[in-house]
């Protein structure tokens, strides 16, 4: 009897440790609780595995390799298209051309909230404007596009020309914003319809700003910035014991997942890669860079029985030839077209050939240095901080001290508004010991001077001063100084020295792909070639891409043991 008791207890025994250990277990599953330390972080923690949302106007552009350059007919003998293995990470893309509709939204943002007839932003309007200009044509009559393009609806769905690198830039910036707004506002973290009416130059929306300092947005209105979201400001909570406790108020965070990465202009390595779209084929010339076109086959026609021998693209056919013979053999258009109106490539992507080349973010250099990276191929970084106060907090920009950049033209573009937190470039506090970059200009880096040979002695110190390394630069173009006088009046200064050696310079930006005023030539996507950032033409457009964040792709792998 006695044994049998003891064998009852023991069995009661481990009845209570395994329901226990099993109560334990699902604890420490839970979704707040941390798996470094078995702490309940009670909703600290941020939105476990959210995806990534395509914003407004992107489709999904899986990265993978690619082999970027090799033009199969170099007839221009640019020499500036060796081929090179790529790797791109995953990214969004503007599935076409920005428009003019959409260029007008933010043409009329700016009217409103920054009106011309006030000093402080008279140069805001007119900076951002596309040069309608560029259409004339000193032999041709094109005053209808002068006059028309831009603003008639019938050219809305048109992609936007006309429009400079750093107005393309400024255009990509006002997007982030103007979507992450929306997402707060969506998500209950901003008053409701507040983008629209309670919007002004001092009390602006910057995403960068609200997540360093959220009481700084929109002037630091808490009326207009909320807490706790989907709703605002959440009630006081009672207990049983009829205690109140303060419900958790907090502004959304980085961590919450809700606000996107930045709009921006792609890089050449992804927009050259979303153009090959290479994810459609399986045939090894595709791997190996020999894929003339963003379409399948050697030929500008279709061969698809539904549509057999329509263009592919808008582009030149030959001389004095813009669209082909009316009414057949035509590709639709003689200057630009709608978009959409031409198939679309393996990735989704409208126009990655023919109707207006397009900007990317990379400052022109003809070598793709495969040598110093080929994961993210970028040229041009330009590394900065927030600027703090002599009080320890970030530093705003008010209507006072905005910034703006004198164009080649005279033309003034603002490149900081209102509401944006201050930006410096890194000091030695970011580069010490650094072995991945030492300073914040990284346009220079290996392109042709003494630091780029296999000889360079890394340890050697040398002066930033142009004068002092003029005899290391090889891209030391003409450095002509244009600014305007206290009356708006232009005053130019010319560099007439007879040492420079070539017009490339780190103001030389890339465009990719061809326009309807090329030769089928230009329609391949591994052609490239260079236009100053601060002047625009009839033929180049852009488009935004946005960085993925997270996993590669969505789709499930399965896992081998």
């Amino acid at each position: 009897m006695k044994a049998k008791r003891i064998m009852g207890m023991q069995l009661l025994l481990s009845i209570i440790l395994v329901v226990g250990f099993s109560s334990c277990s699902k604890k420490s599953s839970s979704k707040n609780t941390s798996r470094a330390t078995g702490w309940n972080m009670d909703g600290k923690k941020g939105s476990s595995n959210k995806k990534q949302q395509a914003g407004p106007g992107l489709v999904f552009v899986e990265g993978g390799t690619f082999t970027m350059g090799k033009v199969q007919d170099d007839v221009m003998h640019d020499w500036n298209n060796t081929p090179t293995q790529q790797h791109v990470q995953s990214f969004y893309m503007d599935e076409t051309e920005v428009t003019n509709s959409m260029y007008l939204d933010y043409l009329e943002w700016l009217k409103n909230v920054y009106p011309p007839t006030e000093e402080n932003y008279k140069y805001i309007y007119e900076g951002a404007s596309p040069d309608t200009l560029v259409w004339r044509n000193r032999l041709g009559y094109n005053e209808t596009m002068t006059n028309n393009y831009l603003r008639h609806p019938s050219y809305a769905e048109y992609p936007v020309v006309g429009v400079n690198w750093i107005q393309a830039v400024e255009f990509s910036n006002w997007r982030t914003q103007r979507v992450n707004e929306a997402l707060l506002e969506k998500n209950g973290y901003l008053k409701k319809d507040a983008k629209t009416q309670d919007v002004t130059a001092d009390s602006n929306f910057d995403t960068e700003t609200y997540l360093n300092s959220p009481t700084s947005s929109y002037g630091g209105n808490e009326e207009i910035v909320l807490k706790g979201g989907k709703g605002g400001k959440k009630a006081p909570k009672a207990k049983k014991d009829g205690t109140v406790v303060e419900a958790k108020n907090v502004y959304a965070q980085r961590s919450s997942g809700i606000l996107l990465p930045e709009y921006r202009l792609p890089t050449e390595a992804e927009w050259e890669y979303a153009a090959a779209a290479a994810v459609g084929q399986r045939e090894y010339n595709i791997y190996k860079g020999q894929k003339k076109y963003p379409w399948s086959g050697a030929y500008t026609r279709s061969s698809k029985r539904a549509n057999k021998g329509d263009q592919l693209a808008n582009f030149k056919q030959g001389n004095g030839d813009y669209g082909g013979i009316a009414g057949w053999s035509d590709d639709g258009a003689d200057i630009t077209n709608e978009v959409k109106k031409y198939p679309a490539n393996d990735f989704g992507l409208y126009d990655m050939a023919g109707n207006v080349a397009e900007w990317v973010q990379d400052v022109y250099r003809p070598i793709i240095d495969n040598e110093a990276n080929d994961f993210n191929y970028f040229r041009g970084n330009l590394y900065t901080k927030n600027k703090i106060g002599a009080d320890g907090k970030i530093e705003i920009v008010t209507k006072d001290n905005m910034q703006f950049k004198t164009l080649s033209n005279g033309k003034k573009v603002a490149t900081s508004f209102p509401g944006q937190i201050a930006q410096v470039p890194v000091d030695e506090n970011e580069t010490y010991l650094r072995t991945n970059f030492d300073k914040s200009n990284n346009i220079n880096y290996r392109d042709g001077d003494k630091q780029s040979t296999r000889y360079y002695d890394f340890g050697e110190s040398e002066s930033s001063d142009d004068k002092a390394n003029a005899d290391k630069i090889m891209y030391n173009s003409p450095k002509h100084n244009v600014t305007t006088d206290s009356l708006g009046r232009m005053v130019r200064k010319y560099d007439n020295s007879n040492k420079r050696t070539t017009l490339i310079n780190d103001e030389s930006r890339v465009y990719k792909g061809g326009s309807w005023r090329d030769r089928a030539y230009w329609l391949d996507p591994a052609q490239r070639r260079y236009f100053p950032q601060d002047m625009a033409t009839d033929y180049i457009g852009f488009r935004c891409a946005m960085s993925r964040v997270g996993p590669k792709a969505d789709k499930k792998r399965s896992v081998r043991n």
